[in-house]
């Protein structure tokens, strides 16, 4: 890797930039409105995880567009959530002009979480990025999706949030543990899909194809499902409070791991995602 072009390590620093202190005569709707949209008959923790992140990182409103049953289920949780319940066990296109009717009135996108992979759920997610021109984090079995007509990438303010897994699947490569690898992979197909790509790891790297971050919080009990939920609904936050793909992800990354940390100090393997939600408020703060 060439010297001049090594990578910055996120810090704290990075929330300085972000949460500024709030004008006296704020209102609602000043520092954001993301939608989520996600779910499925069988999965309704995944969307509501990120609702409640997206929500302790800021935002002023969240609404969860989902599948009837995942909907009304996530609106048990808590009077915070509005929730769009769609016709159906799963989502498909069916759901489109609802959706983008609903996403008239936000500011950033969230969508993957618990969509499951199914045909007709893939051809929405597509259509949709086709069509939208706000800011998106592409998650899950969203970026399964895209990896089939990763084209409609190209040039638009979106951010990519995948596993090792999820990476191959995108770009039929799969990154060595090696970080220098790993870092020339993420950076090499962030250019070329144009966009910008969040690959988790131990350390994350961060990459919109010319800029390169690593985030190195986070811990190994963040194996269980739902961290990359919390992770994805920080990031839709960001990106409706109008910060740039590349800043929102690496904002993302330290404020999610650095609220496993806190997390893993109490609960160790026992660590769950619910106990992120309340830790990303005092990293924040």
């Amino acid at each position: 890797m060439n010297p001049a072009q090594k990578p910055q390590i996120v810090s704290k620093e990075i929330l300085k930039k972000i949460y500024l202190p709030r004008p006296e005569w704020s209102h609602k709707g000043n520092f954001g409105h993301v939608l989520i949209i996600g779910g499925s008959r069988k999965y309704s923790g995944s969307p509501a995880f990120a609702a409640f992140a997206a929500f302790r990182s800021g935002s002023d409103l969240v609404t969860i567009a989902a599948p009837e049953r995942a909907a009304n289920t996530i609106a048990s949780f808590s009077p915070d959530m509005i929730t769009e319940p769609l016709k159906g066990d799963y989502l498909n296109n069916s759901h489109l002009k609802p959706i983008l009717e609903i996403a008239k009135n936000a500011d950033a996108i969230v969508i993957g979480g618990g969509i499951e992979r199914k045909q007709e759920t893939a051809s929405l997610v597509q259509n949709l990025l086709k069509s939208v021109r706000i800011p998106c984090v592409i998650d899950a079995d969203a970026v399964h999706a895209v990896s089939l007509n990763p084209e409609i990438l190209s040039g638009k303010p979106f951010v990519l949030t995948p596993h090792q897994r999820e990476f191959q699947s995108l770009t039929r490569e799969d990154p060595t543990n090696e970080i220098s690898h790993r870092t020339d992979v993420v950076k090499f197909f962030a250019a070329r899909l144009k966009t910008t790509i969040l690959l988790k790891g131990h350390t994350d790297i961060i990459s919109d194809g010319e800029r390169v971050s690593h985030n190195t919080t986070g811990n190994p009990n963040m194996t269980k499902g739902g961290t990359g939920d919390t992770l994805a609904g920080i990031c839709g936050a960001v990106l409706g409070m109008k910060f740039d793909p590349f800043t929102a992800a690496c904002a993302a990354a330290y404020i999610n791991g650095a609220a496993g940390d806190l997390a893993a100090k109490e609960k160790g393997p026992g660590l769950m995602a619910s106990d992120l939600l309340d830790k990303i408020a005092l990293i924040i703060k």
